[in-house]
């Protein structure tokens, strides 16, 4: 397991082969399986592909145009990022009313079950990044409005899916864990 957390790899640079539903299927499966709080299942996904990328597409570049009016080149990139992705999958969090530690707990939980889409996405030899800013979407109201998601629910990632373009072999630098680590 060590090895292939080491081998994991952000992947932004896909084949425009579409992904089966079956895969997509089993990475949503291994999502349901990250733990959780009190089996809250905090977690809800919204599958994003076809007409639904299309659209999508133009309500990211809408927000990039809006926040970066000055910086064609920066809009430009930006939408490289979703136009060459043949899968987005948003995941939200349930909002516990009331209760912000809940709250928090839910996030954490969506967390863990994206790590473990992202690990089950290598066995199928998908690639994927997660993404929270620009594009990605997280942190303005345009996507939560887009995927017509409840007031209950909060954003947490902005997946984007697909076969790798290119094989990446580099090393992952980390600094290593005794540097970031205190006995106690």
């Amino acid at each position: 397991m060590l090895a292939e957390l080491k081998q994991r790899r952000a992947i932004r640079q896909f084949k425009t082969r579409e992904v089966e539903r079956d895969k997509i299927e089993t990475l949503l499966e291994a999502a349901t399986y990250a733990p959780n709080d009190r089996m809250r299942e905090p977690w809800h996904f919204y599958v994003i592909q076809g007409d639904s990328l299309k659209r999508y597409e133009q309500v990211a570049l809408d927000y990039l145009q809006k926040r970066f009016p000055t910086k064609p080149h920066l809009i430009e990139s930006s939408m490289k990022a979703i136009t060459h992705t043949p899968l987005i999958i948003v995941v939200t969090s349930a909002i516990v009313d009331g209760d912000s530690g809940a709250t928090k707990d839910n996030t954490f939980a969506v967390s863990s079950a994206i790590m473990s889409m992202w690990l089950m996405a290598e066995q199928l030899d998908l690639g994927m990044v997660w993404r929270t800013r620009g594009v990605g979407l997280v942190h303005d109201t345009a996507l939560h409005t887009f995927i017509e998601a409840s007031d209950a629910e909060q954003l947490v990632g902005t997946l984007c899916i697909g076969y790798p373009a290119e094989e990446i072999e580099s090393t992952k630098k980390r600094t290593p864990f005794t540097e970031k680590t205190t006995w106690l």
